[in-house]
């Protein structure tokens, strides 16, 4: 089996590990973290960030990263690919996908995801447990739709988006690049590029300095 790493040692990449476990697809040789861990999930820790470099030499071929912070994966993410690293998709055997989804690459999809007919779901993005994606719907790089969010039909979620717990997307709305929508939230309408909307329904939050 090809060796494969984690990056990162938080509560996110230990449901990573577990998952690529289950999978059973390649050989999980360790995870870094910046700061020295003890081991993860019977996974050995090999140091931080500036063994990335080494890691071609060790025979290590592929990569997740096991972080929640969409600005910070991003990075990750093109460094990785940039060193030669070849990224995983981790998608949990509990997960439905459909047949006629099309699927980026550096993926997590969790237990309990589903993904339905014609959806895209694009490179590096996390779709976390128990959340539904509907038909047609467009996931965009770097994007996490956190526990429990519903995407009805024809949702497009743009770059980098942070969906929060239990929100609902009803059908044909966009939410913006760099947005948050926070947790419970109900999104009527479209929201813009990096603006943080909350509540039922969603409303822009305003700072008023």
């Amino acid at each position: 089996m090809d060796k494969a790493i984690v990056i990162g040692g938080g509560g996110h990449a230990k449901v990573v590990m577990d998952i690529m476990q289950r999978m059973g697809n390649y050989e999980l040789v360790g995870f870094t973290d910046n700061e020295e861990q003890p081991e993860l999930c019977g996974v050995p820790y090999l140091g931080n960030d500036s063994i990335l470099p080494t890691l071609l030499n060790k025979g290590v071929t592929h990569f997740c990263v096991g972080i929640g912070d969409n600005r910070i994966r991003k990075k990750l993410f093109y460094k990785l690919l940039s060193i030669g690293l070849t990224p995983v998709n981790v998608i949990s055997p509990n997960a439905y996908i459909s047949p006629y989804a099309k699927l980026g690459h550096g993926i997590v999809i969790m237990p309990g995801v589903v993904v339905n007919s014609h959806s895209v779901i694009a490179d590096n993005v996390i779709i976390n447990t128990l959340s539904g994606v509907d038909h047609d719907c467009r996931v965009s790089s770097h994007a996490h739709i956190a526990p429990g969010v519903s995407l009805t039909g024809n949702v497009i979620v743009g770059e980098g988006a942070f969906l929060g717990t239990g929100s609902k997307v009803i059908p044909g709305v966009c939410i913006g690049e760099w947005s948050t929508i926070g947790a419970g939230a109900v999104v009527l309408s479209d929201v813009p590029s990096e603006t943080t909307v909350v509540g039922v329904p969603a409303d822009k939050i305003i700072n008023r300095g």
